[in-house]
């Protein structure tokens, strides 16, 4: 069985789980708080963040993308058409290139800073970096929530699905960072129907149901994030 280092926020550790989902994988959890920096958890991964993924009798493999990588190379290709990064030179590309968009550029630019100071800084310490949230970057964030949304709705009207005709790594990535902060209310879905639409057929997958399920004690979930038909 497959273990994974995970916090149940952490965009990065949700798309590994929605992969994983994807492909029929049992997951062993375990949360991890990496701003604890517990050093057992440092040996597996020196910069000390979610997700790692454990296969037994093989080195640890930290971060989205690395796993990502891994899981294609060692069962892509026997899942055929279900296949999460395409074979082709040109869809790989393209699938590769939104995954890190999302996985990279939306991450640093708003769910990030979302999840970081409406839940984490709710569990650090002070000599971790919690305390009150800071208003100016909750404000930043969610502007830049709005350009990403409309780049997701656009590339929702122009294609069946994120990167292309089928479902792949590109539209769990931008899931994942999307259900974190949908949980927080913080995604104003009013403001386009394409990308409300490509995310309620993402969200009704099987895959998505254990995200679904998972509640932080303190903070209750927005009106959305459990409505498949919002």
């Amino acid at each position: 069985m497959l273990t994974l280092y995970h916090h149940a926020f952490c965009p990065h550790s949700r798309f590994v789980r929605l992969v994983a989902g994807e492909y029929g994988f049992d997951l062993r959890l375990v949360e991890e708080r990496g701003w604890e920096r517990r050093e057992a958890f440092l040996a597996l991964n020196p910069a000390g963040t979610t997700p790692v993924l454990i296969d037994e009798g093989r080195p640890a493999i930290p971060g989205a993308a690395i796993i990502a990588e891994y899981i294609d190379e060692t069962h892509g290709a026997e899942t055929g058409e279900r296949r999460l990064l395409p074979i082709t030179i040109g869809e790989r590309i393209e699938v590769r290139r939104l995954m890190a968009w999302f996985n990279d550029k939306f991450f640093e630019e708003a769910s990030n800073p979302l999840v970081t100071e409406r839940i984490y800084k709710r569990f650090m310490g002070e000599q971790n970096g919690g305390g009150a949230p800071l208003a100016d970057v909750i404000r930043a964030a969610k502007t830049n929530v709005r350009y990403h949304l409309a780049y997701i709705g656009w590339l929702a009207r122009t294609r069946n699905f994120l990167a292309g005709d089928r479902l792949t790594y590109a539209d769990l990535a931008a899931a994942a960072h999307l259900s974190a902060i949908d949980y927080l209310g913080d995604v104003p879905w009013n403001e386009d129907d394409a990308a409300k639409a490509w995310y309620a057929r993402v969200k009704s997958r099987p895959s998505f149901r254990p995200l679904l399920s998972e509640w932080l004690a303190g903070v209750p979930a927005s009106r959305t994030y459990v409505d498949l038909d919002f």
